[in-house]
């Protein structure tokens, strides 16, 4: 495991909201509102994806209800759409985390602002998360949701916690009409929105109560809006918990985390042309057609694993990136394995199979073009190690890699 940062504070407790933070809500509703629109001869735009996120869902609705004009009520609406929870899955990491914490009896709360039985609903799916939360706490449960503090206070006072001793983490997008509305009655002065113009619901709120706060931003690129927050990470994999006086994961082996093993593939196409010309690395991009809900659900990062060429019937290692690659600003999510192998010749239009087996680090910016390469580079060398132990290896005979059907 690489060297971490100092100790930022000694926190006793873990407060965590739900939708966003532990559990994929965002990409499934986005989904299910896509197909719930078409029976009324609409077409999901994406257009209320900021609006919703960090609402209550009765205020989603709404808005969803307004903006498309839907002949129903907001209540029809959560109603219908009820039933999508068994279909969310947790984020990376979040199972991890649960876990982790919960086997060293650091005191959890989890504090969301959907209603309580919303919340008990979507943690009912997945295997011992109701039983590792000493807390629960819903929206419908106080007089005020995020951004006020209320729900957080309330969570510490159950918990029997000081508020400074509590560490929040977040996700929830900033409504500024809600931050606006909630100031209003509480300070009532415009100026004082515009300094917390950049933060979100859950921020606001856990920094209200004296805690501290890491937020795992769930919009990309958006990293840069979260300076109240005491640490941002890209992804609930990047959680160092020693950097917070918390047990340290054990789990890192040789600067890599094993995953669960996922798969993906497709015909390899060309990419942006900077892969052997402008990195002197020959990248096998893969288009996101047909698999971009796969790839939304995986934080933006470096990965490794197994690439297959099925028409060759050949393994290779592999080391790839999943992300936006900041240094090029791509406008879009990309995923540009790099086969370690020499080729003669190109291979475009072949079927690409690859096998993720684990993560090394989140994905940066860098300044310099040759500090990026450089970096590319000593992912390399990691991935190449780490292959060749007997815990990664193993998957290079997963019939997957060479198989013909699609």
């Amino acid at each position: 495991m690489s060297a971490v940062n100092p100790l930022k504070k000694l926190a006793k407790c873990v407060l965590l909201d739900l939708d966003g933070t532990l559990l994929n809500t965002d990409g499934i509703v986005s989904e299910v509102l896509r197909i719930f629109l078409v029976k009324y001869g609409k077409q999901w735009d994406g257009r209320e994806a900021k609006k919703i996120v960090g609402k209550t869902p009765f205020e989603s609705a709404v808005a969803i209800v307004e903006d498309y004009e839907l002949p129903c009520s907001a209540t029809e609406l959560i109603s219908d759409i009820t039933p999508i929870w068994c279909n969310i899955k947790a984020l990376p990491g979040a199972d991890r985390l649960i876990k982790h914490l919960r086997s060293h009896e650091v005191p959890l709360a989890l504090a969301s602002n959907s209603p309580r039985e919303s919340i008990e609903t979507k943690i009912s799916f997945h295997h011992g998360w109701k039983e590792s939360f000493s807390v629960i706490i819903g929206g419908d449960e106080v007089s005020a949701g995020k951004p006020s503090p209320e729900m957080y206070l309330e969570a510490a006072k159950r918990l029997n916690a000081e508020p400074s001793g509590c560490l929040v983490i977040e996700d929830s997008l900033f409504s500024l009409d809600l931050l606006k509305q909630w100031f209003s009655s509480t300070i009532s002065k415009d100026s004082c929105v515009c300094t917390f113009c950049y933060l979100r619901p859950g921020v606001t709120a856990g920094k209200a109560a004296g805690m501290e706060v890491v937020v795992v931003p769930s919009l990309p690129k958006q990293s840069n809006s979260f300076t109240a927050a005491d640490e941002v990470i890209n992804s609930l994999l990047d959680f160092r918990p020693e950097k917070w006086g918390l047990p340290p994961f054990q789990d890192w082996v040789e600067d890599t985390l094993p995953l669960t093993p996922w798969h993906i593939g497709g015909p390899v196409i060309k990419g942006f042309g900077r892969g052997s010309k402008v990195l002197g690395i020959p990248t096998a991009n893969l288009s996101t057609d047909g698999c971009a809900a796969l790839v939304s659900e995986h934080p933006a990062g470096v990965y490794f694993g197994w690439a297959g060429l099925s028409d060759r019937r050949m393994v290779y290692k592999m080391v790839m990136s999943i992300g936006w690659n900041p240094y090029f600003n791509n406008t879009e999510k990309t995923i540009e394995p790099w086969l370690l192998h020499d080729f003669d010749e190109d291979f475009y239009g072949e079927d690409l199979r690859l096998v993720i087996v684990g993560y090394i680090r989140p994905e940066a910016n860098f300044s310099t073009l040759d500090s990026l390469i450089a970096k590319i580079h000593e992912d390399r060398k990691i991935a190449e190690r780490a292959l060749d132990l007997p815990l990664y290896s193993k998957f290079k005979d997963d019939p997957y890699l060479i198989s013909s059907e699609a």
